[in-house]
């Protein structure tokens, strides 16, 4: 099985932020910048079925040469290999056709992405992106169990959990 991950670089939920230019500016001096929370869930998912299955796990971030050591740190997590697509991530759509573009030449099986990155909270990436592939999605997974072609997904509804079968 070939797991593909998709990484955010964010800012890191504990750095003292500041702003520039009257103050409508971002200003990453002395941030320390992390791998989005959610999507480093979906990494150390990815790296069970590395563990139990025999996977290979590749990850992937659209961004420039800044996100470098967010990358690095997803192969010392365990990563086999990871993918920059060396463009500004200036808004969701953007982000969704590019990762879609690695999906199709990358022969992914299992693609695995945060539910929202913790600086922009949008969660729009994932849907994109499963539509631009016309792939199955499933929202919110707390659970994934894989067993050949069969998927089981287990995730948080309104009132309780939900689960999905292939």
């Amino acid at each position: 099985m070939k797991i593909l991950v998709c990484i955010s670089h964010v800012p890191d939920t504990t750095s003292k932020i500041n702003f520039t230019e009257g103050d409508t500016k971002f200003d990453t001096n002395g941030v320390q910048f992390v791998i989005n929370p959610n999507d480093e869930f979906g990494l150390t998912r990815a790296m069970w079925f590395k563990e139990k299955q025999g996977a290979t796990v590749d990850v992937v971030n659209v961004g420039g040469p800044e996100t470098e050591p967010t990358l690095r740190k997803a192969l010392a997590i365990g990563a086999d290999a990871a993918i920059r697509v060396n463009t500004a991530a200036t808004d969701g759509f953007s982000v969704a056709k590019q990762l879609a573009n690695v999906v199709k030449n990358g022969g992914y099986d299992l693609v695995i992405a945060g539910r929202e990155s913790i600086d922009y909270n949008g969660g729009l990436v994932p849907g994109m992106l499963a539509a631009m592939l016309d792939a199955n999605f499933v929202t919110n997974c707390i659970s994934l169990e894989i067993d050949g072609t069969s998927v089981k997904a287990v995730r948080e509804i309104d009132g309780g959990k939900e689960t999905v079968s292939t």
